[in-house]
């Protein structure tokens, strides 16, 4: 953690010391109002653009099939958390539908 201000990463629009070093040199700062959002909702940065996005808890974990992460979701349902991502859907459109394709289990005959 630096010491310095720098802008919200989320909003965009105060400044804040808070932040957190999320890879060697990349800050992500957090203002106080987005982090009182973030009692309410899951955000995530893409640390490639600098794109954000917000869910409200309750909408990710009724919706999410995957059983392990939805008791990940449930177990953090408490918690404030913003987490950086490496890319989105805004920045690398092929490489998020690479990866969803390699996440896919192969079809049965």
């Amino acid at each position: 953690m630096k010491d310095e201000l720098g802008q919200c990463s989320v909003c965009k629009k105060e400044h804040t010391s808070t932040n957190v070093e999320v890879t060697p040199g990349v800050f992500i700062y957090v203002c106080s109002d987005c982090l009182e959002k973030a009692k309410d909702n899951f955000i995530w940065i893409c640390t490639s653009c600098g794109k954000h996005f917000i869910r409200p808890k309750e909408l990710v974990i009724n919706r999410t099939k995957d059983p392990e992460l939805k008791k990940a979701y449930m177990l953090c349902r408490d918690m404030q958390i913003i987490q950086g991502i490496d890319m989105c859907i805004a920045c690398d459109p092929q490489g998020i539908v690479e990866f969803m394709e390699a996440k896919r289990p192969a079809a049965k005959c």
